[in-house]
């Protein structure tokens, strides 16, 4: 894995350019300091330390997506939102969410070769055409490019909903296994912009916009999860689990300050602490040694 992982990042360095001192995917982002309030609704699932009633510091990290930092705005239609919660004991573990439900690949080999298809990108959209060629080997995929088609930029990183995309498992005191995603939702809100109006915004407006926010007040999240059932798949983050399951509520996440000493935390989602595990997904855990050697890059440029 770890191989794949180093091929990976020397592909997106290729494709995207190498950009001194940023990450290689999500290039361009900006962090802040939060709480997150646990609602102990969680308790009956998993014996995670910051998922029992009470409160926990927490960084949060919004990012466009590209790997390219001067990409404009409106290129990047993806957006995500990375929490590192900071235990009691000193340990730390990531929640790593995007604005889109799914993911486009299902193994770290399809990834690669999907990232060709990146060079054609304009406005933030790749040529379909071509995009489509190849998803007649990766059917799977299929799912992803109608999301692209149908795909609205959030209005605002403070009102974009944000999909775990790949499932985990919470473990409870038998050690019983509960498969679950996460969902950030926006208290403001989910609002999004049409194509038209993205095409307006100026190359650092969503900075701007949170930071504006912020000087009003704290932007909230409330953190759901969604519990699986066994044929939902957790192996698949090309797949969505069925609109009718169960969610709960089980924290509110309340953002108040910049954070820029957070700038240099790795958000890798495979970070885990006792109470929740990792899922089979091939992609979930590709990404523990692909995060771990853009940082080792990004550190020695700096």
């Amino acid at each position: 894995m770890d191989k794949l992982a180093e091929t990976a990042i020397d592909r997106i360095e290729k494709v995207f350019g190498t950009h001194t001192g940023y990450r290689r995917a999500h290039a361009r982002g900006k962090s802040y300091r939060a709480q997150f309030t646990a609602t102990g609704a969680a308790s009956q699932w998993t014996t995670a330390t910051h998922f029992q009633k009470g409160e926990s510091e927490a960084f949060v990290r919004f990012s466009h997506f590209s790997p390219d930092p001067t990409w404009a705005d409106a290129m990047s239609p993806v957006k995500g939102m990375a929490v590192q919660f900071r235990l009691p004991n000193g340990d730390a573990t990531n929640i790593v969410g995007v604005t889109s439900p799914i993911f486009f690949a299902k193994t770290p080999e399809i990834f690669m070769e999907m990232l060709g298809v990146v060079k054609s990108f304009k406005k933030g959209k790749p040529n379909l055409k071509e995009l489509g060629a190849l998803l007649s080997d990766y059917p799977e995929s299929g799912a992803m490019l109608n999301n692209i088609r149908k795909m609205q930029a959030p209005a605002s990183f403070a009102t974009g909903q944000y999909n775990s995309v790949h499932a985990f498992y919470f473990i409870d005191q038998a050690g019983h296994r509960q498969p679950i995603k996460y969902l950030w939702q926006p208290e403001d809100g989910v609002e999004t912009l049409s194509p038209l109006e993205v095409g307006t915004l100026r190359v650092g407006y969503f900075e701007a916009d949170i930071e504006e926010r912020l000087a009003k007040g704290p932007v909230n999240f409330r953190l759901e999860v969604i519990l699986g059932k066994p044929e939902d798949p957790t192996d698949d983050p090309t797949k969505e689990w069925p609109d009718d399951r169960e969610k709960l509520t089980i924290g509110y996440l309340e953002i108040t300050e910049e954070a820029p000493e957070a700038d240099a935390i790795v958000f890798d989602p495979t970070l885990m602490t006792d109470g929740i595990e990792c899922s089979e997904d091939r992609i979930l855990n590709f990404r523990h040694d692909a995060y771990r050697i853009s940082h080792q890059r990004r550190m020695s440029e700096l």
